[in-house]
């Protein structure tokens, strides 16, 4: 069994039934590829080649996955975007969130995120872009590892388990400018929740730099972190008011959530 593998295998649940976690590990392995073919999926998730190719033609029957024509490879299918819709539109913190995210993009013509965490990791719920980085964000994952982003550093500052989470899974840089060591990372944590945000300069994406705010609960912990980001060339009037906007919309959308 490879690496890859093991690291797939090592998510199962207990008392889930495999064939569905089978299923699932194999719709994980296409988070880094566009296309995979069977004995591709096969390798990555630890099962025989016949065993990948029933999953992949069950997955294809309900659309979740769709085997490409030209090439017998597969890809993820469109049902899974429509589900995918569905969570985010359907989603409170999402929601509530949308005019003053809508705001500050117009506001600041920046690219705006709402994050929130999950485990070691950051999910960004809405990322409204602004027009010259387009390109470039097309790349970045809507999941990315807190560490690396001022939203998963604003959010784990704040946030225990969220720090400890990240601990555990290491730090895996991004760029050159990454965290990359727990000691750079607690002393970061310590000064973001002096300041109450986190700056992000390079650290996701060379040539860009984030602002970041928390949105806490009444106990005092992160439910989620808004930011604003923007090209390193473009000139901002300073990061204070970027700063100032950011942490008023936050708490905005705490107090108006109850959180």
């Amino acid at each position: 069994m490879s690496a890859d593998a093991v690291s797939i295998r090592e998510t199962s649940v207990e008392g889930g039934l495999r064939s569905v976690l089978s299923a699932l590990d194999a719709l994980d392995c296409f988070q880094a590829d566009e296309e995979l073919g069977v004995t591709e999926v096969a390798r990555r998730i630890g099962v025989a080649k016949s065993s990948a190719h029933r999953l992949l033609t069950t997955l294809c029957a309900r659309g979740l996955a769709e085997r490409v024509e030209e090439n017998g490879r597969y890809r993820l299918g469109l049902h899974l975007y429509e589900l995918g819709q569905l969570v985010i539109e359907r989603n409170a913190m999402r929601k509530g969130a949308m005019v003053m995210l809508q705001e500050l993009h117009h506001l600041t013509g920046c690219t705006i995120h709402l994050a929130v965490p999950d485990g070691s990791e950051v999910v960004y719920l809405e990322r409204l872009v602004e027009k010259s980085s387009v390109r470039a964000f097309s790349q970045v994952s809507r999941r990315l590892p807190s560490h690396c982003t001022g939203s998963g550093k604003v959010i784990a500052a704040f946030t225990p388990v969220a720090a400890s989470a990240r601990s555990v899974a290491g730090f895996k840089p991004m760029t050159t400018q990454s965290i990359h060591s727990s000691a750079q990372y607690d002393k970061a944590l310590v000064d973001i929740r002096k300041k109450g945000f986190a700056m992000n300069i390079d650290e996701a994406l060379t040539g860009f730099t984030s602002v970041a705010a928390p949105v806490l609960g009444h106990d005092g912990m992160a439910r989620a972190a808004i930011s604003i980001v923007w090209p390193n060339r473009q000139m901002l009037t300073g990061v204070g008011r970027p700063v100032r906007l950011v942490q008023t919309a936050a708490r905005r959308l705490s107090k108006e959530l109850c959180l």
